[in-house]
């Protein structure tokens, strides 16, 4: 944003015409602030009727593995061939008492059977104490797994002696669950937000956040009602978007707004005032959201729906809240301006923050050593990290879908499911049968089954969870005796899942790093013309996302606070969740970053020294990010409370992340660095300069040093 009336100037006498269509808007928005936010009025009702729907839309199952996988791969083959879904889609586990017979089973069969996408309904084993009896049945590859899973679940309903389960009412019910996790962080968020904004943005400028994320949120709904048309977006998407976007909008607004005070008291309230906000404060918020974006958009990278769909969600809803925000914010001052002025000249956080700066500074070597000590030894459990599948575990204990999972491993030895299956197109695989059945692991002999049209199917029983570490090694062994001997065979199962899922992390980690670190580079060098302070940026947002992921891993994968977070440990931490939480905070650390370096470049600017500018950097944002710090806490850790266990792990590590950047990084080492370096924080190459000269924006003439 290049609006340029500098400070202090004054604005145009009448009849002389504006400059800039961005200086209209402001013009426009600013004088006639009713009409404006009328609508505003109307764009919020439209975007609510057309995109709110679009959580019913969204995906509800897969995305953890790439869809180009050769497990995915194996089971197209198998349900080209059958036209059936190769593993049980629907479970039953049904309660046969003494003396009952097993006409309560064949009666849960045929219910099941008659289900719409249903192919067949086979009782599958029995209890070896005979309290239960298990039911499989087996969807048409054409089915709806929602829709099939919901009639199943609605035909049992009265009956007390079923509990149903399996994949597909895995998903329906997590897609549920969903739904009312973020009815409860609502409920939890909105009062506690309402209160704090109150409080920190005072009296009626407490609109503004809420206006703002409310806008941001039906916004960015209404922008993936239309992705989803061409590409599936995850379910597990809304989370994000609803905390994300509250999270930035309280961000915006609150550092336009305290920006706004500053020109009142300069200014008084005229559309310079206003002019002078957008051309610093809103600029800032233009590179902050470009950051965030920037960030999240580089899970793009990875070939996994979740990932694609988190990092396309959390880039759609960093535009649309900072587009909000520098569209909504004009309205509000136009409609209040002086109302909107703080009550007493000065502020004493201000002060206080200006002052922990120097003293800061008076050490910085000792400050910035021992804080970023007291970080790396935070952040050491993220190295221990063990990696675990998506299984039955993020169902909570309460759903049907979980109690028949945990009912199967502990009383049926995993009967009703088939953890590695073998896909074969060509001749009889025997001789493959006959050594994978030999492989360690492996309980029992397996056959080729012959599906037709020159496909064959292998199922190999094998001990311990179905993707476990020798489910994972017999995957490993089929691959290598199919590539040895010639064969054409694909495998698939939870374990050839999850080897998949680690190969494509592996293959696209690097990628995705690089171009978190450049964009993220050129976005801050656009900023602020350095690159040393780019630099710094990135070790400091390392040490910051290291500290989140290390709390996670202390927590989850060693199972602490169970019992009040109401999760099931199990040993490790999902990948692609350990991925989406180190994007984000990466992203919001930046974000906090940009604020800060925002001031300091506009203080260094008007002529300060290099440790005053710094000091006025940070006594002018001290208060406001960690306010906003506080907030945004609130709003997307409100989410640890839901009862999915890696959706509570990504609320926690970004609050975590947020805190620990604001009245840490940004207090005292963010200080401490630019107080050793002094005049080097803002060194660039003189032909890089040049360039920085011509490309780069700026409020004012760089200093040089």
């Amino acid at each position: 944003m290049n609006l340029t009336q500098p400070t202090g100037t004054s604005l145009p006498p009448p009849g002389v015409p504006d400059a800039g269509p961005l200086r209209r808007l402001l013009r426009a928005l600013h004088d006639h602030p009713r009409r404006a936010l009328v609508a505003l009025f109307l764009f919020v009702v439209v975007a609510g009727a057309v995109g709110g729907p679009v959580a019913g839309a969204l995906d509800s199952e897969g995305g953890f593995t790439p869809s180009d996988a050769d497990s995915v791969r194996a089971v197209e083959r198998i349900e080209a061939a059958t036209g059936l879904q190769p593993s049980p889609g629907v479970v039953l586990l049904v309660d046969t008492p003494p003396g009952t017979g097993d006409a309560d089973v064949q009666a849960a069969v045929s219910t099941l059977a008659g289900i719409d996408g249903v192919a067949s309904a086979d009782v599958a084993g029995a209890a070896p104490d005979g309290s239960s009896a298990l039911v499989v049945a087996t969807l048409a590859a054409s089915a709806d797994d929602e829709a099939t899973a919901r009639e199943a679940v609605d035909a049992f309903a009265g009956e007390d002696g079923v509990t149903v389960g399996g994949g597909a009412v895995v998903g329906l019910q997590l897609g549920e669950q969903i739904g009312q996790d973020l009815a409860r962080a609502e409920i939890f968020a909105f009062p506690v937000l309402v209160l704090l904004s109150l409080l920190v943005f005072g009296g009626r400028a407490a609109v503004l956040p809420l206006v703002v994320g409310v806008t941001t949120v039906l916004g960015t709904f209404l922008a993936l009602t239309g992705i989803n048309q061409v590409y599936g977006v995850s379910v597990f998407a809304l989370n994000l978007i609803i905390g994300l976007g509250l999270g930035l909008a309280i961000d915006y607004t609150l550092f336009l707004l305290t920006r706004y005070r500053e020109e009142l008291d300069r200014q008084g309230p005229t559309l310079g005032a206003l002019v002078t906000t957008m051309r610093t404060a809103g600029r800032t918020v233009v590179f902050s959201a470009a950051t965030v974006a920037v960030a999240l958009a580089t899970l793009l990278v990875f070939p996994m729906g979740f990932l694609r769909s988190m990092g396309l969600s959390g880039a759609v809803v960093a535009v649309v809240a900072a587009v909000a925000t520098l569209v909504i914010s004009p309205m509000v001052f136009g409609l209040w301006g002086a109302k909107l002025a703080r009550r007493r000249k000065g502020d004493a956080a201000e002060g206080r923050w200006y002052r922990v700066s120097h003293a800061v500074m008076r050490r910085p070597g000792l400050i910035a050593v021992v804080t970023a000590a007291v970080m790396v030894v935070l952040a050491a459990p993220a190295l221990r990290t063990a990696w675990t599948p998506v299984d039955e575990t993020i169902v909570p204990p309460g759903q049907s879908a979980r109690v028949v999972s945990d009912t199967i491993a502990s009383e049926y030895g995993g009967t009703g499911t088939t953890p590695v299956t073998i896909a074969v197109d060509g001749d009889s695989p025997a001789e493959l049968a006959r050594q994978a059945s030999s492989l360690p692991g492996v309980v029992t002999p397996a056959e080729p089954v012959d599906l037709g049209g020159g496909t064959w199917q292998v199922d190999l029983e094998v001990t311990g969870d179905p993707a476990g570490e020798d489910a994972r090694a017999v995957v490993t062994e089929v691959r290598d005796l199919a590539e040895r001997s010639g064969v054409d065979a694909l495998v698939t199962g939870p374990a050839a899942d999850f080897i998949d899922q680690q190969a494509a992390i592996a293959g696209s980690l690097p990628l995705a790093v690089t171009l978190l670190v450049l964009l993220t580079m050129l976005v801050l060098w656009l900023m602020t013309g350095s690159v040393v302070l780019p630099v710094k940026a990135i070790v400091m947002n390392a040490l910051t996302v290291g500290v989140a992921l290390g709390a996670i891993t202390w927590i989850y994968q060693d199972g602490r606070f169970a019992d009040l977070l109401g999760y099931t440990p199990n040993g490790g931490i999902e990948p692609t969740n350990f991925l989406i939480a180190a994007a984000l905070v990466f992203a919001l650390s930046t974000d906090y970053g940009v604020f800060l370096l925002g001031r300091i470049k506009e203080a260094r600017e008007e002529g300060l020294s290099e440790r005053e500018a710094v000091a006025v950097g940070l006594g002018r944002t001290g208060a406001v990010v960690t306010a906003a710090a506080l907030l945004l806490a609130v709003a997307i850790g409100a989410f640890s409370t839901s009862e999915i266990s890696f959706i509570q792990q990504i609320g926690i590590a970004t609050a975590i992340g947020v805190l620990v950047d604001a009245f840490v990084v940004r207090s005292l080492l963010v200080p401490a660095l630019m107080g050793l370096m002094g005049k080097w924080n803002w060194w660039a190459p003189m032909w890089l300069r040049r360039v920085h000269d011509r490309v780069g924006v700026s409020e004012g003439e760089p200093a040089r040093p």
